[in-house]
């Protein structure tokens, strides 16, 4: 490894790369008759609905410190030049992401999901501020990322609480089961977080709401249709994504360069195992 790890990793790759990647974009049901952290009917409805939610994870004094440290990080980040959406890979740069991204009591819950030795690969904040006037449209993960198998899971850790009034995530709970969804280019017009539009979603399942109190997460396949819609409340919403997969999923266009070895081993060697970065904001 080269002795100054990149950070530079593009948070959507260009689409003329992606093609080049044989990637296998059908969903792997989960295969967990004990688990250990989620409860057998939370597995149950994720391999159904493609999702679960409502999971506390950190306490209120907890979720106080951390939203208080995204405010300091998001301050500095603006002061660069950058935005409330491009805090992406925040664990190759800020120490405390990636403490956040080996948290146990989040890596319990997703390794019941994807298996024993598991890899957080990615950490990006979406915050949208009062009135932004920005939706995510519908979308499936997959296609953005140059992963393979489709095995990766996306945590949603609410920073704020997200309701339908300051543009909670929706979700089309059993969309993950159609595999990969055809999607077309999103206009500008659209105001869309992302680049990318999959039409009547509800064609492909049922509607769901993700509302989660500050704390709380959700835990979603990647291959599941969700999205949201604009914040046109007076308050912020802002969650922390964290990416994870199982240690046997291949990354191209050199992202395994992203990982981290929050359970097990990876005995392959694919993934690398980001260090704790040694700064931080405070220091």
């Amino acid at each position: 490894m080269n002795s100054t790890p990149r950070t530079d990793f593009k948070a959507v790759p260009d689409r003329d790369d992606l093609a080049e990647i044989p990637r296998d974009l059908t969903y792997y049901p989960v295969n967990n008759p004990s688990p250990r952290s989620l409860s057998a009917e939370q597995v149950a409805q994720f391999d159904r609905d493609g999702f679960v939610r409502g999971i506390r994870i950190f306490d209120d004094a907890e979720i106080d410190e951390i939203r208080a440290y995204f405010d300091r990080l998001l301050e500095h980040v603006t002061a660069e030049g950058g935005n409330s959406y491009s805090i992406s890979s925040a664990h190759l740069k800020y120490g405390r992401v990636w403490d956040i991204l080996a948290e146990p009591r989040i890596v319990d819950r997703v390794s019941d999901l994807v298996g024993e030795n598991v890899v957080g690969w990615g950490s990006h904040f979406f915050c949208k501020l009062p009135h932004d006037g920005r939706r995510v449209a519908f979308h499936q993960d997959s296609s953005y990322w140059p992963l393979t198998p489709s095995k990766a899971v996306t945590v949603w850790l609410a920073i704020d609480d997200a309701d339908l009034e300051n543009g909670c995530m929706r979700f089309i709970a059993g969309s993950h089961r159609f595999g990969h969804l055809t999607y077309r280019p999103s206009d500008p017009s659209e105001h869309n977080v992302l680049n990318q539009t999959v039409e009547r979603p509800e064609q492909f399942g049922t509607p769901a709401v993700d509302e989660l109190r500050a704390g709380e997460i959700s835990i979603h396949s990647d291959l599941l249709l969700h999205g949201s819609d604009a914040n046109d409340s007076d308050r912020r919403r802002c969650g922390l994504t964290l990416r994870y997969a199982p240690a046997d999923v291949r990354a191209h266009l050199g992202w395994n360069e992203k990982g981290v070895h929050v359970r097990g081993t990876d005995p392959s060697g694919h993934w690398s195992n980001r260090p704790r970065p040694t700064t931080d904001i405070d220091g």
